[in-house]
């Protein structure tokens, strides 16, 4: 599971999962004896139940659906079942068993994906009818990214156990859409942006991230996160309809990693008249620029799992001249392993100067053992 070997290490709070839901407006997580859902912009707890351990907590949007994922601590919350659960009823509404553990579960208004280590399956959420079984390479840590847009409806999985290559798969047409050879070592995050338009992959190295156009699957961008090896937990794209002024990473170095998609793709863009290299250079090496890498340093303490979404972005456009720079100001949300809750503003002025500011933090802990 992806975050789920957390639960290994002698943290107080006992996190076993943490996930946020498709619009980032609200967070989950699973604990030793139960789940709690919490309102992203405020830090409210909004629902807890204490039912055993958990190590799948999903959420659809704000609504009263949970898709729910026991540890096996307790015999009745086996994590060979997914419990559809209602909130508002405090009530399971259907339960579905497979034969081996489920390791992610992704959920749109119309799609429920649920991943095992060498199936994916596909189901019709209103009504539970399974629409197709995809046949994947062994996925132990149950690696996937999914785009809950209609519109653009990816399923993004491991397709090789030696190299970082990525199956593409469209979850409304029922069908492949591309294969992505990303990487050299095998693939350690993916992310899908919200609508489906980009993809961020990062291998077991995690020295190099990188973004493809998803309908142009051989065409990639390149940001160097370090020169040292690092385990990558988490990428995430910030919110936008075409292509995302942010993506976020976090890894075992501690540390938040921010890569000025906006700003990297508008300065080489002057040196392409073509709709595609307006987008994205024409090769990998045409983009390790540290000018687009915005980092806070020990945000975490080394090793501790961590997860970070990008909630929101202003943007100030520049009127000096075309060329000038966006200043912007987003909101990063992080979830530790250790039983935080963080929140920053990233800003990044129009000299490309960036600063972190730590806007509130609260200890989840106290929560979680009530």
């Amino acid at each position: 599971m992806l975050f789920g070997d957390m639960a290994n290490q002698s943290s107080p709070s006992s996190i076993y999962c943490a996930s946020f839901n498709q619009d980032n407006s609200g967070f989950a997580i699973g604990s030793k004896d139960s789940f709690k859902i919490f309102d992203s912009t405020t830090g409210r707890l909004c629902y807890e139940r204490a039912a055993g351990a958990f190590v799948i907590v999903e959420m659809l949007y704000s609504s009263d659906l949970l898709a729910l994922v026991g540890a096996g601590e307790q015999a009745s919350l086996s994590p060979r079942r997914l419990c559809l659960f209602n909130t508002t009823q405090g009530s399971p509404l259907k339960e579905l068993n497979f034969l081996t553990s489920i390791l992610a579960v992704r959920m749109n208004k119309k799609r429920l994906v649920v991943v095992l280590v060498e199936k994916t399956f596909v189901y019709d959420l209103n009504t539970l009818v399974m629409l197709d079984t995809i046949d994947t390479v062994p996925n132990p840590k149950g690696l996937c990214a999914f785009s809950p847009s209609l519109e653009g409806c990816f399923l993004a999985v491991p397709a090789s156990t030696t190299k970082g290559a990525v199956l593409v798969y469209n979850v409304m047409d029922l069908q492949s859409h591309s294969e992505i050879d990303a990487h050299r070592s095998p693939l350690a995050a993916i992310a899908l942006s919200s609508n489906g338009m980009y993809i961020a992959t990062a291998s077991e190295q995690g020295t190099l991230i990188r973004v493809h156009l998803v309908s142009e699957s051989t065409k990639s961008y390149s940001f160097r996160r370090g020169t040292y090896p690092s385990t990558i937990y988490s990428l995430s794209f910030g919110p936008s309809t075409q292509l995302p002024d942010i993506l976020i990473a976090t890894s075992s170095s501690g540390s938040i990693h921010a890569f000025s998609l906006m700003l990297a793709i508008n300065q080489r863009s002057k040196r392409s008249t073509s709709f595609l290299g307006s987008v994205l250079p024409d090769s990998v090496s045409d983009a390790l620029d540290p000018a687009h890498h915005h980092v806070l340093q020990n945000a975490v303490s080394s090793g501790i799992r961590s997860y970070a979404v990008v909630r929101k972005i202003d943007k100030l456009e520049g009127t000096s001249s075309p060329s000038q720079f966006t200043s912007i100001r987003a909101t990063v949300s992080v979830i530790t392993y250790s039983g935080y809750f963080q929140e920053y503003t990233l800003s990044i002025n129009n000299k490309n100067e960036s600063l972190w500011t730590l806007e509130r933090e609260f200890n989840l802990y106290p929560v979680i053992s009530s």
